[in-house]
C-alpha cells in the first residue's frame, strides 16, 4: 500500500526558498500522478501543483505560478516542490497526494486524489 511522507518544511523569511519532498514507500511513484496541496488555518484546502506520469506534464494554481516548481525523481521514489520567493500567504500545511487513477493530472481538486501524506508545516514570517 502506498504511503507518502512529506518533509522540508520550516520557518523561513519572506523572499526565501524551500524544497519540499514527498517520499513514497510501499509502492513506486512511477504509477501515480502526484499533487501538492496546502491548507492554511481557517482556509479551505488548495491544490497548488500536480505532475503527471510519463511526459511529466505539470500544472499549477494561478496563485503559485512562477514561484513553485514540481518535479519527480522516480529513481528516488520522490516528488519535490521547490518554492521560491516565499510570501506570508504561503504559510500552510503542505501535503502531497497520489491521484487515484490515470497517468495525467486531472486537475487540482482533492476529489481526484487518494493516498495522502501527513503534511509538513511551512511558515513564512520575518
Amino acid at each position: 500500500q502506498l504511503q507518502l511522507v512529506e518533509s522540508g518544511g520550516g520557518l523561513v523569511q519572506p523572499g526565501g526558498s524551500l524544497r519540499l519532498s514527498c517520499a513514497a514507500s510501499g509502492s513506486t511513484l512511477d504509477y501515480y500522478a502526484i499533487g501538492w496541496f496546502r491548507q492554511a488555518p481557517g482556509k479551505e484546502r488548495e491544490g497548488v501543483s500536480c505532475i503527471s506520469i510519463g511526459d511529466r506534464s505539470t500544472y499549477y494554481a494561478d496563485s503559485v505560478k512562477g514561484r513553485f516548481t514540481i518535479s519527480r525523481d522516480n529513481a528516488k521514489n520522490t516528488v519535490y516542490l521547490q518554492i521560491n520567493n516565499l510570501k506570508p500567504e504561503d504559510t500552510a500545511v503542505y501535503k502531497c497526494a497520489a491521484q487515484s487513477s490515470g497517468y495525467v493530472c486531472y486537475g487540482l481538486s482533492a476529489y481526484y486524489f487518494g493516498s495522502w501524506g501527513q503534511g509538513t508545516q511551512v511558515t513564512v514570517s520575518s
